[in-house]
């Protein structure tokens, strides 16, 4: 018995090891559609409206879909567990890249971006693999269990843009249509993978549910949505028009796509010690380093327009989001019970992507009304509400238990 119990025990903790892996691959597969959506949707949407300030609105309905998605995949998460929801994400955006590649072989705008709508449901699923990841780990392996699933994207930051750069002229005289039929492979093959991963069963259905207003008026809750939202609505905001402001400055595709391989490195390649840290310094002092990672953004991309100042821009940018949005993942573990989680989770990123889906759609509208560094100080004011939020608001913890 001695020595059986910690045979059993590592071998637990082995077992609990790969699921995280798996998972990390599962998220860099998903991720990379997105990736390689972000790279080209701004510049192909510019190529297919007639009224170039709809160029970021293909993303923007993205965005709205990924929010939408927030509340049904909770509950399908609830009633049919997590394995049903992700086969459902995957599928979804299969029928979402397939439509991208339609539009542009029809050279139809709206065709086009109603791509947006199955491909965004698909990456809104794919958002809670952090949250499985948290629930197939012990607690004290959870941070960096999340921040490693979250570091899948560092496969899709490397692969997506450069899928693009060398598969955009694939099927002449079609751009960018070889790209969306590579990419179509990319949730099959996440698909394969989730069929080898141990995930958790659906939670017992509660008597009496907790209101989900209850949870939202939690300032723990509070402080981790608002911060994830600004981390991501910040991020989004700027990122999505670089393409279009790198065009004006005379620039070409894969001068844009390289900058934004760089940001996405930035956003997830943290992700192999931010749990690390997290776990060292606390998860609010992660996100303070976070936001003044943001504030320099903001201070490079003003001062310049050369691709050094787009460049260090985008990454610092990328530092910015990992930290913020990985501390604000981390602290939302404190605002709920286990038997709450999913309802916690759906409401977060609601939230979270609700944010984001207002940047993406007001991105070219900024970027064309107001100019790109307009554009970039109007994201000073939520960094600021970050900041005050984790400074001065400090919410008493809720009592955790393994999820």
């Amino acid at each position: 018995m001695t020595t059986a119990a910690p045979a059993t025990a590592a071998a637990a903790e082995k077992r609990m090891k790969l699921d995280v892996l798996l998972l990390f691959f599962c998220q860099a597969t998903m991720n990379a559609s997105a990736v390689g959506q972000i790279a080209m949707s701004a510049l192909i949407g510019y190529s297919l409206a007639e009224n170039k300030v709809l160029a970021t609105l293909p993303l923007g309905l993205q965005w709205v879909a990924t929010m939408a998605a927030s509340i049904p995949a909770g509950i399908i998460f609830a009633r049919l567990g997590r394995r049903a929801g992700f086969n459902l994400g995957a599928i979804c955006m299969v029928i979402g890249t397939l439509t991208f590649a339609l539009g542009i072989w029809r050279h139809d705008f709206w065709l086009y971006a109603a791509g947006g709508l199955p491909a965004g449901i698909g990456f809104g699923i794919a958002q809670q693999y952090r949250f499985a990841a948290s629930e197939v780990a012990t607690p004290a392996y959870r941070p960096r269990a999340i921040a490693l699933v979250m570091a899948g994207g560092v496969l899709s930051a490397i692969f997506g843009p450069e899928l693009v750069k060398h598969s955009k002229d694939l099927v002449e005289p079609f751009t960018f249509l070889g790209t969306y039929l590579i990419l179509t492979t990319l949730p099959l093959i996440c698909l394969t993978l989730l069929a080898f991963v141990r995930l958790p069963p659906a939670p017992p259905r509660q008597a009496s549910p907790t209101p989900v207003l209850e949870i939202i008026r939690r300032p723990a809750f509070l402080t981790a949505a608002l911060t994830a939202a600004i981390a991501y609505g910040t991020m989004n905001l700027l990122m999505v028009s670089t393409p279009l402001e790198m065009m004006a400055c005379g620039f070409g595709i894969a001068a844009s796509a390289t900058v934004i391989q760089a940001h996405a490195l930035a956003m997830f390649a943290p992700g192999f010690v931010t749990g690390r840290l997290i776990g060292r310094f606390g998860a609010r002092r992660i996100i303070v380093a976070g936001t003044l990672l943001n504030i320099a953004c903001v201070l490079v991309a003003i001062t310049g327009i050369s691709f050094l100042h787009f460049t260090s821009s985008l990454v610092l940018l990328g530092l910015g989001w990992n930290f913020m949005f990985t501390g604000a993942t981390t602290l939302l573990a404190e605002s709920h019970s286990p038997a709450e989680r999913l309802r916690a989770q759906a409401a977060n990123d609601f939230i979270v992507f609700g944010t984001v889906a207002c940047t993406a759609i007001g991105s070219g509208f900024v970027h064309a009304a107001f100019g790109w560094n307009v554009q970039n100080l109007a994201v000073l004011p939520g960094l600021a509400l970050a900041l005050v939020l984790l400074l001065l608001v400090r919410p008493r913890p809720r009592a955790m238990q393994p999820a």
